[in-house]
């Protein structure tokens, strides 16, 4: 089974910078992507971003353009998140999910089959 850890959550203040971690196991991802998507209580599961395993495409949810980067470690199997300028806005459980979704999809958490057990990110204020 495809399995996916994700870690480096915690509690920062406005301003401060997390470094999120997905680590993939039970596959081989090469024709996939793995994204990041974020919930906070209340709200809707959002898109935050995501990277093609092979080429590196990535894709960001405006409000993270800029401070948010997507990367990804082939050697190690693992997909990165850095988390720059945090704003209490950014407060969500922050997951990260593997699928095959066209370029079109890739922001649609319809296009992912795989899910980890997400990691929670707080922005004090």
């Amino acid at each position: 089974q495809v399995q996916l850890v994700e870690s480096g959550g915690g509690l920062v203040q406005p301003g401060d910078s997390l470094r999120l971690s997905c680590a993939t196991s039970g596959g081989t991802f090469g024709g996939y992507a793995v994204a990041w998507f974020r919930q906070a209580p209340g709200k809707e599961r959002d898109f935050v971003a995501a990277i093609r395993w092979s080429g590196g495409n990535t894709a960001y949810e405006d409000s993270v353009k800029g401070r948010f980067t997507v990367s990804k470690d082939t050697a190690k199997n693992t997909v990165s998140l850095q988390m720059n300028r945090l704003k209490p806005e950014d407060t969500a459980v922050y997951y990260c999910a593997v699928g095959r979704p066209i370029v079109s999809s890739m922001r649609n958490a319809g296009s992912y089959y795989y899910w980890g057990q997400g990691t929670q990110v707080t922005v004090s204020s």
